[in-house]
């Protein structure tokens, strides 16, 4: 009997997938545990294992299609096994950008006669499907009320206005040159004696200042520009930061540390650690285990809002911001006030290893309380962090800077840190986080704290 291979939910937050790459293809064997397939989700690129074993005879969705949770992806067999009618058709695969809807709309019985009430010019500037010629007329208000009082065909006209479109006077030239008995009606429509006196009272109008905005709304390409199609990861990124940004009031904090006593311990950590078992430390470890030891001194940070009360979590989880070929992403450090400097060096250097190859678990991005977002690397001296929701608090490190400084009434060199603290209001006061900012500084500036 066939087995079906469905797209499996890799995240808490994913609804739909998308395969990157196929690493089996038709007519391969698969056994139990093969990683068969790369499925990008929300979160990152994971790879998709077999639980079943078989000839793979199908493939429903090509590299660069999605589907939704449960979808079947391919088809496997038992080795003899007669083929089976094809599996269910990918309907949920999404068509993408590229698919193309139905061109049916049903047109309107008299287009003319329902735009002669104050109409929206929006709609002649909006470019999709194939409808009814007569809705796609681009024309003035004023136009399509000299036309329609007129019985003028507008789909037969051509627009001396911005972009082609059809102005009064253009209505104008084509009542005048008709040769009917009706020709007599620009006159009534046009000049203000007893019987109309509207076209008196709108024909200011007839400058249509507001006639050209539609027409450059939706910008075509230009000769070089492309267009870049949003990953499930970016996508997620630029949802849930809109959102942090539009629904958390952040306010934002920064404190200068002076960074020479922890260059000159981590030289000397370093030094005894080539000598033994080898990890090299960074700055942004000894930064993460200071972020740690403040949390652990003013827990109120360590929190999230939720609605009609606040929870304060009881374990500390770092997020570790990392930067990907597609984005960012946040693996989490957990249970990371129980862990050395050695054990939080060692497993962040696995999580941004795997993250960038996007071999990252889900759980792996689950648990965190507060997010460190450093950018020295870049030479970015200072700078200010969305919060990554539902957390309460980000930090962002810059680099370290060498600086003159003020020293017992002498001016000499020094090497600076600035640590910037974007806090959620709701859940940090200012106070709060000045005391937090300034536990974090402190254990940067008496780095040995940090180690017993």
């Amino acid at each position: 009997m066939p087995t079906h291979i469905e797209m499996p939910k890799l995240s808490d937050t994913m609804t739909e997938g998308t395969v990157v790459r196929w690493l089996k293809q038709v007519g391969d064997q698969v056994e139990i545990g093969d990683e068969i397939a790369e499925i990008e989700t929300d979160k990152a690129t994971m790879a998709m294992e077999a639980f079943d074993e078989g000839v793979l005879t199908e493939i429903l969705i090509e590299e660069g299609g999605k589907a939704a949770i449960g979808a079947t992806l391919a088809v496997l067999q038992e080795e003899g096994e007669v083929a089976e009618a094809p599996a269910e058709p990918p309907v949920v695969v999404d068509p993408g950008p590229a698919a193309a809807p139905e061109p049916e709309p049903a047109p309107e019985p008299n287009p003319v006669a329902i735009e002669a009430s104050p109409p929206e010019p929006g709609p002649a500037s909006f470019p999709g499907p194939a409808a009814t010629p007569a809705t796609r007329v681009k024309a003035s208000p004023l136009a399509r009320k000299v036309a329609a009082a007129n019985g003028v065909d507008l789909s037969g006209l051509r627009g001396s206005g911005p972009g082609g479109r059809i102005v009064k006077k253009d209505v104008d030239a084509a009542i005048g040159g008709a040769d009917t008995a009706g020709s007599d009606a620009p006159e009534a429509a046009t000049l203000p004696p007893a019987p109309e006196p509207k076209p008196a009272s709108v024909s200011p109008v007839e400058v249509e200042p507001m006639a050209a905005p539609p027409e450059v709304s939706v910008p075509a390409l230009d000769d070089g520009d492309e267009r870049i199609e949003l990953s499930n990861l970016r996508r997620i990124i630029a949802e849930r930061l809109l959102a942090s940004k539009t629904t958390i009031p952040h306010f934002y904090l920064h404190m200068e540390a002076d960074a020479g006593p922890l260059m000159e311990i981590r030289r000397q950590v370093n030094l005894q650690a080539e000598a033994s078992h080898g990890n090299k430390y960074t700055v942004n470890d000894f930064v993460l285990k200071a972020v740690i030891g403040a949390l652990q001194a003013v827990p109120a940070v360590n929190s999230a809002f939720r609605g009609d009360h606040v929870v304060q979590f009881g374990e500390i989880g770092v997020s570790v911001a990392v930067a990907v070929e597609d984005g960012l992403v946040t693996p989490v450090v957990r249970n990371a006030s129980a862990k050395s400097l050695l054990q939080i060096s060692r497993e962040v250097k696995d999580l941004a290893g795997r993250a960038r190859e996007g071999k990252l678990l889900p759980s792996e991005f689950d648990g965190g309380t507060i997010t460190v977002s450093n950018l020295g690397s870049y030479g970015i001296e200072s700078f200010d962090a969305i919060i990554n929701p539902p957390q309460a608090a980000i930090i962002s490190v810059g680099a370290i800077v060498e600086k003159p400084v003020v020293s017992d009434d002498q001016i000499v060199p020094g090497l600076r840190l600035n640590l910037g603290l974007s806090c959620d209001h709701r859940v940090v006061d200012g106070a709060v986080g000045a005391e937090f900012l300034g536990q974090v500084k402190k254990l940067i500036e008496q780095p040995a704290l940090m180690l017993v």
